[in-house]
């Protein structure tokens, strides 16, 4: 998939284009990802399936990020979704969202997840829903090493 415009961003999917000290730093202040360093973060992104990063035309500055975790047939599941505070109120989280939903590598699949705290209103505008069972989800968490 192409680079897409989306008023004054450019929603592009080329991994080498990230800036990982600006990835990493907003993750590691975000309530998903507090303190992970970053080469988790770029360990993480060269092994996604799709890495959404926009950047400011102007001046080329990384705005917003986001990676799918997906086998590309049945299962995809969203990550890392954040956007820059002077880049907030634009529809730039929802451009970078509907972009990896839409993306080729990722079509006929049968679900697509995510967690959030407070996004619910922005992921349902791109359609996704609460999960109607969530007594059939589960967790794994292996002891720290």
């Amino acid at each position: 998939m192409s680079i897409l415009r989306h008023d004054e961003y450019e929603i592009d999917p080329t991994l080498s284009r990230v800036d990982f000290a600006t990835v990493a730093t907003r993750l590691a202040a975000s309530y998903w990802s507090p303190g992970i360093p970053r080469a988790t973060v770029e360990r993480a992104a060269r092994h996604s399936s799709l890495v959404v990063g926009a950047y400011h035309t102007a001046s080329g500055h990384q705005a917003a990020y986001l990676r799918v975790i997906s086998d590309r047939t049945t299962f995809a599941y969203l990550a890392d979704v954040w956007v820059g505070e002077p880049h907030r109120r634009r529809g730039l989280a929802q451009a970078i969202v509907r972009y990896a939903l839409a993306h080729p590598d990722h079509q006929g699949l049968r679900r697509w997840m995510l967690l959030t705290d407070d996004a619910h209103p922005l992921y349902r505008q791109c359609g996704f829903e609460v999960e109607p069972h969530p007594g059939r989800v589960m967790t794994f968490r292996p002891p720290a090493s």
